[in-house]
């Protein structure tokens, strides 16, 4: 595992209205014993106080090691993913981490992701590979729903992960460097389909991990079948939107 002290791993883990989840959240990162972890937190002017939680506790508590960009209001998920890679890569990262706030993603899996990176670019905590799975409490519409947008979406784009639509990646600097993350302009399941399709078409090596995914226990979802609908059609515009040239697209 790359533990090492140049090995600089930022968490990006964008916010709104989270309070309840953020502190545990943060004492789970810091407890997983890597030293060279830090935080970013990318928050939405959240209502609930989320954004000045954060700055609380990472001046007072964690010495530092977590900090916040603060935002003037909802500007969407991929943006501020955009904005907290930029960040992190602008730091000094060596990897840079995505991932919600609601413990749907276990923080422990991150020692898991950085044993991979070691030969790969990019690693999915998936869903949908072999061994992943989804908390049992959903009902049988949101699977299908989750599961089909999934293959509908590698159908389209062609895409190798079986997991398309996977909010919980690890990513070597290097390769964030080499998306073209200026291109992108979309957020909600969107982003996630669309950098996914960039980094196929970079030829980044990219490894799939098996995950539980748990639902959230505190808060309140930002998910609707209005948004997971929206992403059926936006598939066809990252198709047609995001596609590199032959040349730029073999290039690594």
């Amino acid at each position: 595992m790359s533990n090492k002290p140049y090995a600089v791993v930022t968490v990006v883990i964008p916010t709104y209205n989270e309070a309840e989840n953020l502190p545990k959240m943060l004492d789970a990162l810091m407890t997983l014993g890597l030293a060279e972890l830090k935080v970013l937190v990318v928050d939405d002017n959240s209502p609930d106080g989320t954004g000045q939680i954060a700055e609380q506790l990472g001046q007072e508590k964690y010495n530092g090691r977590v900090e916040v960009m603060h935002r003037a209001g909802k500007l969407g998920l991929g943006t501020a993913y955009i904005q907290g890679f930029r960040q992190a890569l602008r730091q000094g990262a060596s990897f840079v981490v995505h991932m919600d706030a609601d413990f749907s993603h276990s923080p422990a899996v991150i020692r898991r992701f950085l044993e991979l990176i070691q030969e790969a670019d990019v690693v999915v905590g998936s869903r949908y590979t072999r061994g992943g799975s989804v908390d049992p409490r959903w009902n049988w519409f949101r699977k299908l729903l989750s599961r089909g947008a999934s293959v509908y979406t590698r159908l389209v784009l062609g895409l190798k992960v079986q997991d398309t639509t996977a909010g919980f990646k690890m990513f070597r600097a290097e390769a964030l460097k080499d998306l073209p993350l200026e291109q992108l302009n979309c957020n909600g399941y969107c982003f996630h389909f669309a950098i996914a399709y960039l980094s196929q078409q970079k030829a980044l090596r990219i490894v799939e991990t098996p995950i539980y995914f748990q639902d959230r226990r505190l808060g309140k979802s930002k998910m609707s079948v209005q948004i997971m609908f929206e992403a059926a059609w936006r598939v066809w515009e990252v198709k047609l939107k995001y596609r590199l040239p032959q040349g730029k697209a073999s290039a690594n």
